[in-house]
């Protein structure tokens, strides 16, 4: 009997991802970063978007 393994969550997305996600281009998306609108963390030079983040601001 083989168990069912849970799939990974993400917690954090691309720019590129996170700009699909909003609607929005990759070009807004990092002026959005770099503005301070988008909560962003820096990884060893690469920008991610946390999960909870992004869900929070989409939030009603």
């Amino acid at each position: 009997m083989q168990q069912e393994v849970a799939p990974a969550v993400r917690r954090t997305y691309t720019i590129t991802e996170t700009a699909e996600i909003l609607g929005i281009s990759r070009t807004t998306a990092y002026e959005c970063a770099k503005a301070g609108v988008l909560p962003v963390l820096k990884l060893r030079g690469r920008l991610v978007v946390p999960a909870a983040a992004l869900d929070a601001m989409l939030a009603p």
